[in-house]
């Protein structure tokens, strides 16, 4: 009940409102811990308990008690956005009819297994309580391989909702439901209307947005409704939805630039209705994968979307004939009905058809759908017999063509863009106009709207100019008062020495302003080293080994020895590297356990007379999966007289919760490569376990071999149109499938004191593109 005092001063009336601590409501500000957990012990319900405006550090909340229906118990903050949870901070719920609104967690982690947790201690579950408008934002812990989760949900009938969940890097799934205690199961959660802000690539299993069930409960119902939630880059790993239970709903979710797949990785009876999948052709970006009995697809649009086998734009997989839970439910009883494809690459039938996934997909149903392309002329793949699948009343775009004698039928189709902005196919044979529901998730109608949404990574190459003069460790100093994205330009043809590594911790280019290159020296083991937020771009600058001292490791370039949260970039070129044998193991890039590259970019480069590797990206030795960068890029480079390899990239294990490295490798010369002492490997260049292989254009003279090693599902290997001169074979292992074409082995005629062909060089114009191969001039 409200009382209230009148005072009287100089004939102002104040009217002051006084809660009574022992009534309902009554619960005001607390201002810490000891103030939080005495509120938490006297709330009852109605009660409202509010943090004060500030920084909690170290403050890990139990929100327990229990209200009612009408009356529950609230906790909120002063003000929104000005209340934040940082350091070591968490949230353990548990009781009923509870609801927590406004925490923010930021510059942390977790102590815990969770940030957020729907039970307290593993036993005492949160039933019919909410989560609303919260945020988490990048609280990783800082070792890139400790996993944790950001929001756990057990118990039944919790709804979250209106959350905005961005920035996730180390490994663990960032919302998982759970199902490992009859409390939690036919929980009817629903999740809705949150914000999945973007989530880069982990470079190994363990990196899903959410995850409900595990496969040890995969026959278990869930009964889950997720609905109205943005995936904004979501880019973890290929699963970004990982459904292990069954009887759930995926409904009017937006998926945007996602690489990654809707999968129904295990349980039954799932249902996926009226979602959006945006591409916007980038790579990888994939919608719906199917496996497991009585599956339910409908009313889904998908549009520009590049992904291929498992990240197709819709992918029904094989099965495991007689199954276990945790392998591959063969796809049985399942209906795909009345989704549009609009100018997306891949449809993948019977996907993963090997010896184990023998059994394809049975007494199921592809109908009703729309695929269009303005540029394809067949969408389908068919890995295995379909017969088992019936095909009904399809349409196709006109330049369209399928292998399945019936169920299709062309049409002249037009699209037409909708009051939402989609481009909606329209012709006089599809008899039902396809449309998209009011309740579509978008950006502005998820998470909070006190919350920021911009992306605030700065990107290389996007800041100022800074002049910088020659001279000893002239580069040292100007790093430390530069700002992310800034460009540091070396004098022509200057010369800078350093002494001290330059420590590179956030987005930084070094480039050389003229044609003739800046050279620089250093004394220490490394010039650069790549820190945690750093990224480096190099343009037109030599690199001098001749000043650097023996110590083992050396290298131009290296990563942090420790964990790096944040993946990074590394881009070089039109640079030269040179002399660098002080020792016998002088790299120019090494990287260390724990680190990844978004993309390590080596074009247009010379390297002559090294001990070591260009690169060894091979630090990932668990195999489990993992390995050190996503996209590695060598183009028009040329090297000779490199003791160590070219290149060695690394990624071990079976497991296909990721689909890189992909590595492109054209237009360079080998030269002398591969032939050090201390080069145990005696190879050129060494992949094991790469997902994308293409190599073309390339000539390898004089130079030890090219060893391959295919592991893991079905790897792309196109290793085509290069020259092998007085150099070792190129060796293949593995039980993969390969494409090796145009292996030549002609004496490629360089002129004179260069490595461009002569005129009568039989090489000429045997490039892929009809061009030369080897190096192309600019």
């Amino acid at each position: 009940m409200r009382k209230f005092k009148v005072i009287l001063f100089n004939s102002i009336l104040v009217v002051f409102l006084v809660f009574s601590c022992n009534e309902k409501g009554s619960i005001g500000l607390v201002s810490d811990i000891e103030e939080f957990n005495q509120a938490v012990t006297n709330a009852q319900p109605g009660d409202v308990i509010t943090l004060a405006k500030g920084v909690w550090n170290d403050a890990e909340l139990v929100f327990e008690g229990n209200g009612t229906e009408e009356n529950p118990i609230k906790l909120t903050v002063e003000e929104k956005g000005q209340v934040t949870l940082e350091g070591q901070s968490n949230l353990q719920i548990s009781g009923e009819y509870l609801v927590v609104e406004g925490l923010v967690f930021k510059n942390g982690y977790t102590p815990t297994n969770a940030v957020i947790s729907f039970r307290k201690n593993r036993e005492e579950m949160a039933n019919n309580c909410r989560l609303t408008e919260c945020v988490i934002d990048n609280y990783n812990n800082p070792e890139r391989q400790v996993q944790d989760y950001w929001v756990t949900i057990y118990g039944k009938n919790n709804r979250i909702d209106h959350n905005h969940i961005v920035g996730k890097k180390n490994l663990g799934v960032t919302m998982i439901v759970g199902l490992d205690t009859k409390d939690s199961r036919e929980n009817n959660h629903k999740i809705d209307h949150n914000y999945f802000g973007p989530r880069p690539t982990y470079g190994n299993n363990g990196g899903e947005t959410l995850r409900i069930g595990t496969s040890h409960h995969s026959l278990e119902n869930s009964n889950t409704l997720v609905e109205s939630n943005y995936f904004d880059r979501t880019n973890g790993e290929h699963e970004i939805i990982s459904n292990k239970a069954c009887q759930n709903t995926f409904k009017y979710n937006t998926f945007f630039e996602c690489t990654g797949t809707l999968t129904m990785r295990h349980g039954n009876e799932t249902m996926v209705d009226g979602n959006v999948f945006i591409g916007n052709g980038k790579p990888s970006t994939g919608g719906v994968r199917v496996i497991n009995e009585t599956q339910t697809v409908i009313n889904n649009y998908h549009v520009g979307l590049t992904g291929y086998r498992f990240r197709g734009a819709f992918v029904m997989m094989n099965g495991v004939p007689n199954s276990p839970p945790n392998r591959y439910v063969p796809v049985i009883d399942s209906k795909v009905n009345n989704n549009v494809f609009v100018n997306c690459d891949h449809i993948q039938l019977c996907a993963g058809s090997d010896e184990e996934r023998s059994q394809a997909p049975r007494t199921s149903e592809i109908s009703g759908n729309i695929f269009y392309h303005e540029n394809k002329e067949n969408l389908f793949t068919v890995y295995d017999d379909i017969s088992g699948v019936a095909f009904k009343e399809n349409i196709l775009g006109e330049n369209l063509t399928t292998e399945f004698n019936n169920g299709f039928e062309n049409a002249n189709i037009k699209l037409e863009e909708n009051e939402q902005g989609f481009l909606i196919p329209k012709s006089d044979k599809i008899n039902n106009e396809f449309s998209i529901s009011s309740n579509i998730a978008t950006k502005e109608n998820t998470g909070v709207s006190w919350y920021s949404k911009e992306d605030r990574a700065v990107a290389l190459n996007s800041g100022k100019t800074i002049k910088v003069d020659t001279g000893i460790n002239t580069l040292y100093n100007i790093v430390k008062t530069s700002e992310p994205g800034d460009i540091v330009e070396l004098e022509e043809g200057g010369e800078y020495l350093i002494t001290k590594a330059v420590k590179i911790n956030h987005p930084l280019t070094f480039k050389t302003a003229g044609s003739k290159k800046a050279t620089i020296l250093f004394e220490r083991m490394m010039a650069f080293e790549i820190q945690d937020g750093g990224s480096l771009s190099l343009e037109n600058i030599t690199f001098d080994g001749t000043k650097s001292p023996d110590y083992a490791g050396n290298s131009v370039i290296s990563t942090s020895k420790n964990s790096m949260i944040e993946n990074y970039k590394l881009f070089i070129d039109n640079c030269e590297f040179k002399d660098m044998v002080v020792n016998h193991s002088f790299d120019v890039l090494r990287v260390s356990k724990g680190t990844f590259a978004d993309t390590i970019s080596i074009q247009n480069s010379t390297f002559k007379n090294i001990s070591g590797h260009i690169t060894a990206l091979d630090k990932e030795t668990d195999d489990i999966g993992a390995y050190n960068v996503e996209y590695f890029i060598m183009k028009n480079n040329t090297v000779t007289d490199l003791q160590g390899a070219a290149l060695r990239l690394y990624r071990g294990g079976k497991d296909e919760s990721t689909f890189g490295p992909f590595l492109e490798v054209s237009n360079n010369v080998f030269n002398k490569v591969g032939y050090g002492k201390k080069n145990k490997y005696q190879v050129a260049m060494s992949l094991y376990g790469v997902q994308v292989n293409d190599i073309e254009n390339n000539i390898f003279n004089e130079t030890k071999g090219l060893q391959m090693h295919l592991v893991v599902g079905e790897p792309i290997v196109n290793v085509v149109n290069n020259n092998f001169y007085n150099s070792d074979k190129i060796k293949v292992t593995g039980d993969q499938k390969y494409n090796l074409q145009n292996v030549w082995k002609k004496n490629p005629k360089f002129k004179e004191g260069t490595f461009e062909l002569s005129q009568d060089s039989p090489l000429k114009g045997k490039g892929t593109n009809g061009k030369d191969l080897g190096i192309i001039l600019k």
